[in-house]
């Protein structure tokens, strides 16, 4: 071919991203216009992400894998996109952010610190100066994290919004995070977000001792089509799981900390009492 750019795989996962593209193309017989014409962007700008002179974006991989019919596969190019994106994360957490953004209800399990999703600013901050001055993450990553948790916060802003289930250990609102006021107003917020008409928030309290189902994050998301969707991490491993026959005990186990856990009557009287 004239005028055809050898590409190097190894030199960036942007490059990876392009190589694939391009191979993924060739495969099918399509020129760039083809594929073009394919996922509504013009030949130029394919041949601009196959040679990295352009960077792949959300829309452009979702269009991509529109046209290949990779669309919630293995192969898909929004997935590799998130791990460009978001590199910095664990495992599984990018995918999950995906299908979190889609998700009907989302049911959430923490221990030790508020969840990402009822996090201010403020809160969610004070995490992030924590972990760079202990040298887990660079400053750069560090502002990457927080763009990706407002990201995650405004996709929930929807004419028909997720029916949203949080039951938080004790530990979550008795550990004090960035200070007297980031604290007040973060115990103020999570009162603010039982009060939602499609949301339920939940204390297990340390009196349940044993009965506590979970040590570690759990989410669980029911889909659009009604399809589950689990997500565990722990400190340095995260894993995503769709498997029914692996999902449905998380969701029994989710299932009995909300039965041992106080009422959200209950909740809001202890969060105000702090």
């Amino acid at each position: 071919m004239v005028n055809r750019r050898e590409l190097n795989p190894d030199a960036s996962p942007e490059a990876a991203y392009g190589a694939r593209l391009r191979s993924a193309r060739e495969a099918r017989g399509w020129k760039q216009d083809d594929l073009g014409l394919r996922s509504g962007y013009s030949g130029r700008h394919i041949s601009g992400v196959e040679t990295c002179t352009k960077s792949p974006t959300r829309p452009f991989s979702i269009a991509i894998d529109g046209a290949f019919g990779f669309t919630e596969t293995v192969d898909s190019f929004e997935r590799e996109w998130l791990k460009i994106k978001h590199g910095v994360l664990l495992q599984g957490f990018p995918e999950y952010v995906a299908l979190e953004g889609l998700a009907a209800e989302i049911r959430m399990f923490e221990v030790g610190v508020i969840p990402g999703l009822l996090q201010t600013r403020a809160y969610a901050q004070a995490l992030d100066d924590a972990a760079v001055a202990r040298g887990v993450i660079t400053p750069e990553q560090a502002e990457q994290r927080m763009a990706l948790l407002m990201e995650r916060q405004n996709a929930l802003i929807r004419p028909v919004p997720p029916m949203i289930i949080a039951v938080l250990d004790e530990s979550c609102i008795r550990r004090p995070v960035g200070g007297p006021a980031v604290m007040e107003a973060q115990l103020r917020h999570l009162v603010d977000f039982a009060a939602q008409p499609h949301t339920m928030l939940q204390i297990a309290p340390f009196s349940i001792g044993e009965q506590r189902p979970f040590n570690r994050l759990v989410h669980l998301l029911t889909l659009p089509d009604r399809s589950l969707v689990s997500y565990v991490e722990s400190e340095t491993q995260g894993h995503l799981d769709r498997e029914l026959s692996s999902v449905l005990p998380v969701m029994r186990g989710y299932h009995q900390s909300q039965a041992v856990s106080l009422s959200q009557a209950e909740t809001v009287d202890m969060v105000r009492q702090h």
